[in-house]
Parts: structure tokens; sequence; C-alpha cells
């Protein structure tokens, strides 16, 4: 049976890495979670299992990742984030992939947890992520909503089954985050020399909103669903008002 290496990044993720932990027990030959010096319980929590556990500072969403893939036993990745875990479903099609002689770059959809609520609609499902993969054909590249890059042509699997992803507990939690990554997206906008219009300034929010609420049918997530369009609108409008004060 194949080997396969799980790799995993945190900072302060007591509150989630034990289940992500123990949903991928059986199917994991090896773990690697690399942490950015959490001050919580992460580490405690880790060395309760079989776990490589390492302290390195952060450096990024893709160079993280790209560290941590090296530090793994085993060629073959299967990468998830601290706040995700792996459905039965998930975990049963995986292990049928190890069954066979060798492993399959593989994708898998992900859903999200939004304070208690599953998000089925408004462009967060079905999320697809390629998520298995040869490291040694790979490597993630991007700012954030990092992405994986392939040396050579593969095929991808779809894997049956959700990655479980428990994004937000609390709509605070949701503002935080957009404040921390329209900050991330408006300076490498502002590195590429991009510039954000009036229109893109006022409009695009309005767009946003209606296409993830009414076109993606948001408004089948009941309230949560009118929440994560309305923030993900406001986010829009942030990115680029923070643009235009890195040019002022």
């Amino acid at each position: 049976m194949p080997q396969l290496s799980v790799v995993i990044i945190t900072f302060n993720e007591e509150k989630n890495i034990e289940r992500c932990l123990l949903s991928v027990q059986g199917i994991a030959d090896d773990i690697v979670v690399l942490d950015s010096f959490s001050n919580d319980q992460t580490e405690a929590i880790c060395k309760k299992y079989k776990v490589n556990f390492i302290s390195r500072k952060w450096e990024g969403y893709s160079p993280s990742k790209n560290f941590a893939n090296a530090q793994a036993k085993y060629d073959w990745i299967l990468s998830l984030d601290a706040d995700e875990a792996l459905s039965d479903e998930l975990k049963r099609s995986i292990l049928d992939l190890k069954a066979k002689e060798e492993l399959s770059t593989a994708k898998f959809n992900r859903i999200t947890n939004y304070c208690g609520s599953w998000i089925k609609h408004g462009g967060w499902y079905p999320d697809t992520k390629i998520r298995l993969f040869d490291r040694r054909i790979t490597q993630w590249t991007g700012i954030i909503h990092e992405e994986l890059s392939f040396s050579k042509q593969v095929d991808v699997l779809h894997l049956k089954g959700d990655c479980l992803h428990y994004s937000y507990y609390t709509i605070e939690q949701h503002y935080q985050q957009a404040e921390k990554f329209t900050t991330i997206a408006a300076k490498d906008l502002f590195e590429q020399k991009k510039k954000a219009s009036v229109i893109k300034l006022y409009i695009s929010p309005v767009v946003k909103f209606f296409r993830d609420y009414i076109f993606k049918l948001g408004c089948m997530d009941g309230a949560a669903g009118f929440t994560v369009a309305r923030i993900s609108a406001y986010a829009t409008y942030l990115k680029y008002k923070k643009l235009n004060d890195l040019y002022r």
C-alpha cells in the first residue's frame, strides 16, 4: 500500500486541530504540523498524537506550505488546513485510493460551516480543491487563496465525500478575516501596479452581493447566506478602498 503524508499548517488552532487530526487517523502514515509559534494549546494537543511538530516563523501561505511539504516523510501529500476535517465518506474514498498500487492526484469538495450553519450555495459550495498530490511535481503558489502549480500534466480524480471546513464560529471572526485578507490582497494589487476605478470601488461590491445572494442562490441558506453575501461584498469594497489608500 502506498504511503501518505498529511501536512497541516497552524497558528492558535486549539479549537480545530484535534478534530482535524482525528479525521486522518487510519489514512495518515505520517503527519507534519508546521506551526507559527502558537501561544495557545495547539502544540500540546498535537503532541497527543504521532505528529512531527515543527515551529517556524510565518513566511506566508505558499512558502509555509511548500516548506512543510518538504519535511514530510513521503512524496504523496494530503494537504489540510487546521480548521478542516475529512467526512467519513471522503475518508473511505482516500482509503480506497490507497488500496491501489499507486496514488493519484485528487480533488474533493469542501463544505463550510458558518457559525453553526452549513453553507451549500452562494459560491461557497462545492468549492472543489486539489489537496492530494505528488510533491515532486507540485508547488503552492499565490499570496492568498494559494493554488497548486504542477510541473507536468496530471489527471485529477474527483473523490466522493466532503472536506468539512469549520471557518467561522462568530460573525466577528468573519469581519476580522476580511480585514486581514483585504490588506494582503490590496498590497498584492499595489505591487502589480493595478488600480481601482470608482466603478470597481462602488459597483463591484453590489455586483458581488447580487451574484452570490441571488444568482448563486445564497438566499437558500437563510440568514447565514445573507450574512455571508453581505460581508463578502463588504470585503470587495474594502480591498479596493485599501488599494486606493496605498496610492494616496
